[in-house]
């Protein structure tokens, strides 16, 4: 059974003290948000970005979702061209790189003027994320330690979808039991971002859910459909023959600043100047040491709430193509872990690692020699697998996240 036991004064302290110092940073990172941002010539950012940064492309995405016609913008020289029109003529180059079906839940952002509709979205995913990661808690460091999250941050500045990722798996996870044709549903929604939904087939296969299964299916299906029906079917033609090979040239030509913020094995090592094929393989050796982990957690019921917070540190640690924005599930993690009363000193150690690292992504890019922000994650899953495999831990098949 996984361990509910009041902690002991000690415990008690470390757990204070992770507070303490999670709340210390979330702050200390909004606080250099805002100050950054407070200095810059608005509505534009020190380096020449608008406000939101990879926003544009959610904004534009909604604009030509309402023409009727997004297709001929997959190519990259008419979306730079667009960007351009809209930004002015030095703005930095942006790739466009969702599933058409995105275009589905973002047109009614291009009613919108830019800033209200940046604003309004990030509102509205904070409150999303909030709700759904809370539970229904309403204990206040809970509340705080979701809230200041660095990933949140992080999020906010990069006006990226993390808050709606972040909800659809959550919301999925810990509907598994309750409702399961709902989980299925969130996990089918959660294709607008498929490299974080890898393991999601494998984890409901050996675990039976089969209803989940089917609705995840069903759902996607559905979607892709529904693009096709509102689009025409050349807006898929047109994203797998122009925005897929773009995408690649970018994940895997020359090292570029976007990937300081990946913490990933495989960008780790590229920061790192390794060639590519000693790049591939070190990502290929974490991939099946995180496939290992995965099926080892599945294939017989365990600490439920260790087995999700090792299922959601091996989505990031199975990909090369991460970013620190995609974190803000781990606030949901690090509520779920903080109280337990059999957590140790490391165990808070790592959790604040993890919760610190979006922020930290690009300054341990720089490093140099070695990259470490993948390590973070690699660490923190091993200790979750170890604290699993000591005996006493096996879970009731009853418990529920």
């Amino acid at each position: 059974m996984s361990v509910q036991a009041a902690p002991l004064p000690a415990q008690q302290a470390n757990r204070d003290l992770f507070f303490k110092l999670a709340f210390a940073f979330g702050v200390l990172i909004a606080s250099l948000e805002i100050g950054y941002l407070v200095k810059s010539p608005l509505p534009y950012d020190a380096v020449g970005y608008y406000i939101g940064r990879d926003f544009v492309n959610a904004w534009l995405g909604a604009k030509l979702a309402l023409s009727g016609n997004p297709a001929p913008y997959f190519e990259y020289t008419a979306y730079q061209q667009l960007l351009q029109e809209n930004f002015g003529a030095k703005y930095p180059i942006h790739i466009w790189s969702y599933p058409p079906l995105l275009l589905l839940f973002t047109w009614p952002l291009g009613l919108m003027p830019y800033m209200a509709a940046y604003v309004l979205y990030c509102v509205f995913g904070l409150i999303l994320y909030l709700a759904v990661a809370s539970e229904g808690s309403r204990k206040p460091e809970h509340l705080v330690v979701l809230v200041l999250a660095p990933a949140v941050t992080v999020n906010i500045w990069c006006g990226q979808n993390g808050f709606v990722v972040a909800a659809l798996l959550i919301g999925g996870l810990t509907q598994l039991d309750r409702r399961p044709a709902l989980a299925g549903i969130l996990f089918g929604l959660l294709s607008i971002k498929p490299q974080l939904g890898l393991l999601i087939p494998l984890m409901l296969l050996m675990t039976g859910r089969w209803r989940t299964i089917v609705a995840a299916a069903v759902t996607i299906a559905v979607l892709v459909v529904a693009t096709a029906l509102v689009f025409g079917p050349e807006v898929w033609t047109a994203y797998i023959r122009d925005a897929l090979p773009i995408q690649r040239l970018h994940t895997f030509g020359s090292v570029q600043n976007f990937m300081l913020h990946m913490p990933t094995a495989f960008m780790n090592a590229r920061i790192a100047g390794l060639p590519m094929g000693a790049c591939i393989a070190i990502q290929a050796v974490v991939s099946a040491a995180t496939l290992a982990a995965v099926v080892w957690t599945f294939w017989r019921w365990r600490d439920p709430v260790l087995s999700m917070a090792l299922f959601v540190t091996a989505m990031f640690t199975v990909t090369p193509y991460a970013f620190n924005y995609d974190m803000v599930v781990f606030g949901w993690v690090v509520i779920k872990l903080m109280d337990r009363a059999d957590n140790e000193p490391l165990d808070y150690a790592l959790m604040l690692a993890v919760y610190a690292l979006p922020a930290l992504t690009v300054a341990l890019g720089m490093t140099g020699f070695l990259p470490l922000s993948s390590l973070v994650l690699i660490a923190f899953g091993a200790r979750l697998w170890w604290r699993m495999a000591r005996p006493g831990l096996m879970a009731s098949p009853v418990e529920r996240i």
